[in-house]
């Protein structure tokens, strides 16, 4: 009965993970949430199936995402110092609009933010991983 729900949640639950992250960089809500709601969905598919059928379905290994994740939101603050601004000051693309999404609004703090979501990720599953798989003495 697991399997069968989580075939259905799982992949709910990582839309409105993104949904989160999107929305997260200008009201309440972001990477870090997004990222636990990610990471829920695939620890819920590694309680439904098992550990290394969940971290085949994850397009990186949890190590990696926590190190892209912390290269990206690193890298959002290093680029406002190239344009002459103080380190971690909010650069914005020009507005453009989507016909379903309506104005959509591109700058560093959305780079900052899927920085953090992916760190979250990696370091949830990695914890939950560890927990999950290690050896009883």
């Amino acid at each position: 009965m697991l399997i069968i729900a989580t075939r259905y949640t799982a992949p709910l639950l990582l839309i409105i993970s993104l949904i989160l992250l999107y929305r997260g960089h200008n009201y309440p809500g972001g990477g870090f949430i997004g990222g636990l709601i990610a990471a829920s969905a695939i620890l819920l598919y590694a309680l439904a199936h098992d550990w290394k059928t969940a971290c085949s379905k994850m397009p990186l290994e949890p190590l990696m995402l926590m190190l892209l994740g912390l290269a990206l939101a690193l890298g959002s603050g290093i680029l406002s110092l190239f344009s002459g601004d103080v380190f971690m000051t909010g650069l914005w693309l020009p507005f453009f609009e989507l016909p379903l999404l309506g104005k959509i609004k591109l700058g560093t703090p959305l780079l900052f933010d899927v920085g953090v979501y992916l760190t979250v990720v990696g370091f949830t599953v990695k914890c939950a991983e560890a927990l999950g798989t290690a050896d009883t003495v």
